[in-house]
């Protein structure tokens, strides 16, 4: 964190803490200094600039402000991140990762395709984007190597057998999933926290369950399980 001068009073794995106008703000090294990805503000602290990560527009930054404990992405980190979106959660493991890193970001919409394109993959060159189904993962060619971290962000109804396949594939014994859980795109009828032990049920025999977040109240019914390949 900093205090109002700018200094950064803490510093935790590559992620940074800083005090903005009286409030406590997440942010990340910036890898592309000057660039700007979704309008997040941007600090210079002596000669370095940051990019304040705002847990309204992350379900990772939402994660980290709601207790998150184990945080696998670092300098050098391999990435497979499927649903990138236009490019919000990514550009900032994009910066934590850095030049020695890579992610492989997949993303099936092409109107959000394109976003995500102009507005970050090529701006970056630690991303490699992806314009493919995340139910094919046999057809992703361009990864070419097992990663350290599977991350999904999709909403479709089969979204943790998805997962499943995709880390069957690409996830390196003993790495970590992210699973962002969207109950209402899984089935709108049930409760919230049942569809949530349900989709864990599916994980249990392929993964150690590290912990469940709810999101609230940056997401309304979406829970992140982090869980690592057995």
């Amino acid at each position: 964190m900093t205090d109002e001068n700018g200094r950064i009073l803490e510093d935790k794995q590559h992620i940074f803490w800083f005090q903005v106008e009286g409030e406590k703000k997440l942010a990340t090294e910036n890898l592309m200094p000057g660039n700007q990805v979704y309008n997040e503000k941007l600090l210079n602290v002596k000669g370095v600039e940051y990019r304040i990560w705002n847990p309204f527009r992350s379900k990772l930054a939402a994660s980290i402000m709601n207790g998150l404990k184990d945080f696998p992405f670092n300098k050098k980190s391999d990435v497979l991140y499927l649903g990138v979106s236009t490019g919000t959660t990514i550009s900032h493991i994009s910066d934590i990762v850095g030049q020695d890193g890579i992610i492989f970001g997949v993303e099936h919409a092409t109107r959000v395709a394109r976003d995500f394109l102009d507005r970050v993959a090529s701006h970056r060159k630690n991303i490699v984007p992806i314009i493919q189904d995340a139910r094919k993962p046999e057809e992703f060619f361009s990864v070419y190597k097992k990663v350290d971290v599977v991350y999904v962000d999709i909403a479709q109804p089969d979204q943790t057998d998805i997962a499943i396949e995709n880390c069957k594939l690409y996830l390196k014994s003993g790495g970590y999933l992210f699973l962002i859980i969207k109950t209402r795109s899984i089935d709108v009828t049930k409760d919230p926290k049942r569809v949530i032990k349900n989709e864990i049920k599916k994980l249990e025999s392929l993964f150690e369950i590290k912990q469940t977040i709810d999101l609230q109240p940056y997401d309304k019914d979406h829970a992140m399980v982090v869980a690592t390949l057995l």
